[in-house]
């Protein structure tokens, strides 16, 4: 892994609390995608949702049209990763694990959050495979501190893994090849963020850095995964079940700032 900056690009407090306008709308877009997702909605039924939060809101959805994608949200089902494009003909039912990426861009400043949970009751492995990556997220952002280097949270993420198999009681995969990012006026800036990795390594951390961190686990330890004929939809090689959560957060000499937050 090649780094050429050496240090991650740092935001103004106006810049942040610009962030943070746009991704409160993603939290809102989120929130309200959560309450629509029933068993017999259609994941185009939840992006439709999205965008209508996002629009009133004076924003503007930052996926659609993304480098030619279809949808204001991502939407992967059970063993779909992430960039699940919504569908009519995907309909949720009882026990489905989704997860839902989504992001706003207001006044050119970018927000990126991302969830997953249950339609009514998940099974037992998945239940523990969601709140296991939530945890790992959790654990991971406190890492996103000045003078950290960037692998340092990536290290983080992949120690709390590790630790979320023995906590959970569950077998954890780390999705290979894909991590969080940079962002700001784009949604994707550098660097690039691994989910695993060795600590002190890479660019700086400074006040005002921010990342979209975003852990992807699946459940009973797989890595890999095949990207569908859409060339978007990425699924589990052995067709396990995955969790996807993010955060876009900023370090500030207060520690980390959630600029994504969901009340």
């Amino acid at each position: 892994m090649a780094f050429r900056k050496r240090r991650i690009a740092a935001k103004t407090p106006e810049e942040l609390d610009a962030m943070e306008a746009a991704g409160r709308i993603v939290g809102a877009a989120l929130k309200e995608v959560r309450a629509a997702a029933k068993p017999g909605a259609t994941t185009l039924d939840l992006d439709t949702v999205a965008e209508t939060v996002i629009r009133d809101h004076g924003a503007t959805p930052t996926f659609l049209g993304y480098q030619g994608f279809p949808g204001s949200i991502c939407a992967s089902v059970n063993s779909v990763v992430v960039h699940g494009i919504p569908s009519k003909s995907i309909v949720l039912a009882d026990g489905d694990l989704i997860s839902i990426d989504c992001g706003a861009t207001l006044n050119g400043w970018v927000g990126d959050s991302a969830w997953s949970f249950g339609i009514g009751e998940l099974a037992p492995d998945a239940e523990k495979l969601n709140r296991a990556t939530e945890w790992v997220l959790a654990e991971g952002l406190k890492a996103m501190v000045p003078g950290n280097k960037l692998t340092d949270v990536s290290h983080a993420l992949e120690r709390a893994t590790r630790a979320a198999e023995e906590r959970f009681g569950v077998a954890l995969g780390i999705l290979d090849g894909y991590g969080g990012h940079g962002i700001g006026r784009t949604m994707h800036e550098d660097p690039f963020l691994a989910n695993e990795g060795r600590p002190n390594r890479g660019p700086l951390i400074q006040e005002g850095s921010v990342l979209a961190i975003e852990p992807m686990l699946i459940l009973g330890g797989e890595t890999d995964s095949v990207v569908e004929d859409d060339d978007w939809t990425v699924v589990t090689a052995d067709g396990s079940p995955a969790a996807h959560w993010e955060h876009t957060v900023a370090a500030t000499s207060q520690g980390p700032r959630i600029l994504t937050p969901r009340d």
